[in-house]
């Protein structure tokens, strides 16, 4: 290993025992591959399952996989044909076995820090799904919660706002403005400092640089 990696593993490892702390489960996983492995074994044979908007997720392969797996029942937002279809899939999935999703931010003493437009990724990490597994690259990780919003502000959720086409001051100018703009999409704060169900939240760190 080089430097690089073994400071991923050695900060990795330091997360996992605050996460345990926090009654949140942790692992690490190297290569991408090892955490596509590692997430497909939490999986049951015919569980439901969904997830929430994520670059992390398009870029692992881990949707692609999902998509072509025939062994679960896949709630997938992408197949609806209309604007009621959308809303009732946010809602079914609410009611998954498994939820995906990526974290906006993850400090070292292991919370998450999410910032959400609609706010179905965020409920769906408070509430509802029976699992939820967290797939985020170690250039995710922030030394404590004000740096960690700070990288939201300033990385993620200007290029989020590009991707999505948004009119934001942030993705006119890239600093972000603390706005309320029509478009905004920093809608919910959502700290997650505890599970209150013990390994609920499968926290899956990734030695590579992925997502926003």
């Amino acid at each position: 290993m080089n430097p690089k990696e073994m400071h991923y593993e050695t900060l990795a490892n330091t997360i996992i025992q605050n996460l345990a702390k926090r009654k949140m489960e942790g692992c690490y996983c190297a290569t991408i591959e090892e955490a596509e492995k590692k997430a497909f074994s939490y999986l049951t044979e015919g569980c439901t399952v969904s997830f929430g908007g994520s670059m992390t997720l398009e870029e692992t392969g881990m949707l692609t996989a999902l998509r072509h797996d025939p062994n679960i029942r896949l709630i997938d937002r992408a197949t609806a044909k209309t604007p009621e279809e959308t809303k009732q899939m946010y809602h079914d999935a609410l009611s998954s076995d498994f939820y995906f999703m990526s974290t906006n931010a993850i400090t070292v003493d292991g919370e998450l820090i999410n910032i959400d437009g609609t706010g179905n990724r965020v409920a769906a990490l408070i509430y509802g799904p029976e699992n939820v597994i967290i797939m985020a690259g170690m250039n995710k990780v922030a030394a404590n919660v004000d740096e960690a919003i700070s990288r939201v502000h300033s990385i993620a959720t200007p290029m989020n706002c590009k991707r999505l086409n948004k009119k934001t001051p942030c993705s006119a100018t890239g600093v972000c403005a603390d706005c309320l703009s029509p478009d905004c999409i920093c809608n919910q704060v959502v700290i997650t400092r505890r599970s209150g169900i013990e390994g609920r939240i499968k926290v899956i760190l990734i030695g590579e640089e992925l997502g926003y």
